[in-house]
């Protein structure tokens, strides 16, 4: 029998035999976690991320599989069928101005509205970060130099910046795309650069330097897994901001353009509608709202999961 106050737990390799072997150890003995154990761990008992998570999740899910879900063409009208109430026969969210399903619409419009809301993220992403990354760890005039490149562009409000590029690029999702690009690349930049001039003076980095390791392996090994966390929980706020900015340069014509579904292009070819419809006319809206409020409160919980200490 085994004794009690003990269970049994798999160690990875046996003492002889080189295969995993079963050792008894006290019930309710503290397991040591990494720091990314227990980051998940956290994230995953906290209700309203999972929640959140799962909003997402679902939004995506719908968008990706729109295709496959047998909903009518988001192109198609019917001017006999304009503006039909929530709940009608064969459209369960209505119609449009031009009598197109909204449900439909709604669906594939999460499609263009996700892309634009997390592509321009990761570009800037990976153009913000390697730069703030080398800014921060090299010092000096290097530093210097990217930082002044990168105030230059804080003298702007970012959704101004943005429709002044797309402005001056011309109507069209790759030129909003790119504006919308440009102006995260700075926030990143900022980020990415306190968090490694934070890092670089760390006593493991000086340990690594004197062991004589190269300023690429110093990068990879040391400095860049702890400066990855701080900037996908900024990363993720971004994502909201960039689906809020890009409806906007839909909405008045800098985006998306007719007759693609779009949330913001969806809000603007309805606004003359809302006394009609009201519920049609703030369904892309109530979208909108949803997804950027669920990146919200996501990048909140990412970021107090990532205060554990182990």
């Amino acid at each position: 029998m085994k004794p009690a106050g003990t269970d049994k737990i798999m160690l990875p390799f046996g003492a002889d035999s080189g295969r995993p072997t079963a050792v008894e150890v006290p019930v309710g003995s503290v397991v040591q976690r990494t720091y990314w154990e227990n980051v998940w761990r956290r994230v995953t008992r906290d209700p309203f991320t999972v929640a959140c998570a799962l909003v997402l999740m679902a939004i995506a899910a719908a968008a990706l599989l729109a295709p496959w879900l047998g909903l009518p063409e988001p192109t198609l009208t019917d001017s006999a069928r304009r503006l039909l109430p929530v709940g009608s026969p064969g459209h369960i969210l209505g119609t449009d101005e031009l009598g197109r399903d909204m449900l439909s619409r709604i669906i594939h419009g999460g499609r263009l509205s996700l892309m634009m809301g997390i592509v321009p993220v990761l570009i800037a992403l990976m153009i913000g970060g390697s730069a703030g990354l080398i800014a921060g760890f090299v010092g000096g005039r290097v530093n210097m130099l990217i930082m002044r490149v990168t105030d230059v562009f804080y003298a702007f409000p970012s959704i101004l910046l943005a429709v002044a590029i797309a402005g001056a690029l011309g109507a069209g999702i790759g030129n909003a795309l790119l504006a919308i690009t440009i102006v995260f690349i700075p926030p990143i930049t900022r980020v990415t650069e306190s968090v490694t001039t934070q890092v670089r003076s760390m006593d493991f980095v000086e340990a690594a330097r004197a062991s004589g390791a190269g300023t690429l392996a110093i990068i990879r090994t040391h400095v860049l897994g702890n400066v990855l966390g701080p900037i996908f929980v900024y990363a993720t706020v971004l994502i909201s901001v960039s689906i809020v900015i890009s409806a906007g340069l839909s909405f008045i014509g800098l985006g998306a353009s007719p007759p693609a579904a779009e949330w913001g292009l969806m809000l603007n070819t309805l606004r003359e509608s809302i006394f009609l419809a009201p519920l049609n006319a703030i369904l892309p809206g109530f979208m909108i709202f949803i997804t950027s409020m669920c990146f919200n409160l996501i990048s909140d919980g990412l970021r107090s999961a990532m205060d554990v200490r182990l």
